[in-house]
């Protein structure tokens, strides 16, 4: 796949440099390439991101950091079978359990929330660190949602974490599921006020919280081309209107002078029967 001109290979963090000193200097160049170019769609244009990814993963299936972009790659494409694949061989290689959650979270997407659960009450867990660990909530949740348990979903995510004030890099994505699962379980009100607290939180935009608390509250957003064509359709209708009503004083004024000579003829016969 072509990598543009202005990609390095430098983009990429200093730990994954690192771990690709272990090739040959030009591999290593064209594997940095492709995880930067992985980087750089994922979210704009996952397929694309996907592709680059399969690139890296032929050139270097052997590091860790490759693997789990593959993985990130494959998630966000909801081949979750494949992703799953390469986030245990990154976990393999790493010995790490960051990507537990999203283990578990690739579970649910193949349709076993019971697993994911299971892996939410692992001794991996409390190795997470705090991020982690609120994913994992999160994760145990929605695998709640899954299976229609709603109301034990509510309370998996009541936590010291929804309580806080602080704003974390978390809080909005928590707070819009606490929400989320308020409004499925019939409590709109609380409902109402979790989403208001979420966009609270939401700084970067990482949810839609403010669109649905504008639904709550009936509120329409009006596109601005279409504001501008419904005001052409107002001036045109505008300016018909206007040429009607010049039409109607004409015709008053017609009125009013076929009445002022009629009444001049009546005047004139008049004069004469008295001659």
């Amino acid at each position: 796949m072509p990598i543009p001109e202005d990609v390095t290979g430098e983009e990429i963090d200093k730990d994954v440099r690192q771990e690709l000193q272990s090739l040959p200097k030009t591999l290593a160049e064209d594997v940095a390439k492709n995880l930067v170019m992985v980087a750089r769609l994922i979210d704009e244009d996952p397929e694309g991101a996907y592709g680059y990814s399969r690139v890296a993963l032929r050139l270097a299936s052997r590091v860790a950091a490759v693997r789990e972009a593959a993985g990130f790659a494959a998630y966000a494409n909801q081949k979750y079978s494949e992703a799953l694949a390469e986030f245990r061989a990154a976990r393999r290689m790493t010995g790490t359990t960051e990507l537990w959650p999203l283990m578990a979270d690739c579970e649910r997407g193949l349709g076993r929330p019971e697993k994911a659960l299971e892996m939410a009450g692992a001794p991996e867990v409390q190795k997470l660190d705090k991020a982690g660990q609120v994913e994992m909530r999160l994760v145990a949740a929605g695998a709640r949602r899954d299976m229609e348990q709603l109301d034990a979903a509510i309370v998996t995510l009541q936590s010291s974490e929804l309580a806080s004030h602080a704003v974390q890099p978390w809080t909005a994505r928590l707070r819009y599921a606490y929400a989320d699962a308020l409004l499925a379980a019939g409590r709109a009100d609380e409902a109402r006020e979790w989403f208001a607290k979420a966009v609270e939180a939401d700084r970067d935009g990482s949810t839609d919280a403010s669109d649905r608390l504008a639904e709550m509250d009936g509120v329409e957003f009006m596109d601005a081309l279409d504001e501008h064509d419904d005001t052409d359709t107002d001036t045109d209708t505008g300016s018909d209107t206007s040429t009607d009503e010049a039409e109607d004083v004409r015709t008053d004024l017609d009125a009013d002078n076929g009445d002022a000579d009629k009444a001049d003829a009546d005047k004139a016969e008049t004069d004469v029967n008295k001659d």
